[in-house]
């Protein structure tokens, strides 16, 4: 029922940007929290960002801190990293996820996911 569709990856050289774009459709989605991961091949699956549906907050991973931004278009059901300053360990498959939280952001539960996006930063 409910899909996250992420798109923008790509290769980029180091300093470079990317913007990746994640769309949630779904009737049956009543959360209020997305957020953007990242994996890489033998490493866990950790979050980059993430934001409150009403965009009344977000939180940052320390390693993209001032890098990567996270914002929501409140014109349609779609959440967006723009991702400055790329470096190399930047390198990761990048995945969309939708959840709930009944506190603190960072205690959401996400409970669904997307297909992911690859994103490759060459130096």
């Amino acid at each position: 029922q409910v899909q996250l569709v992420e798109s923008g990856g790509g290769l980029v050289q180091a300093g470079g940007s990317l913007r990746l774009s994640c769309t949630v459709s779904g009737r049956s989605f009543s959360g209020n929290a997305v957020g953007w991961f990242r994996q890489s091949p033998g490493k866990e699956r950790d979050v980059v960002a993430a934001i409150r549906w009403s965009g009344a907050s977000a939180m940052y991973a320390d390693s993209v801190k001032g890098r990567f931004y996270i914002s929501r278009d409140n014109g349609e059901n779609a959440v967006h990293l723009q991702m400055n300053s790329l470096r190399p360990d930047d390198t990761a498959s990048y995945y969309c996820s939708a959840g709930n939280t009944l506190s603190v952001l960072a205690a959401t539960t996400w409970d669904y996911w997307g297909q992911g996006t690859q994103v490759t930063v060459s130096s």
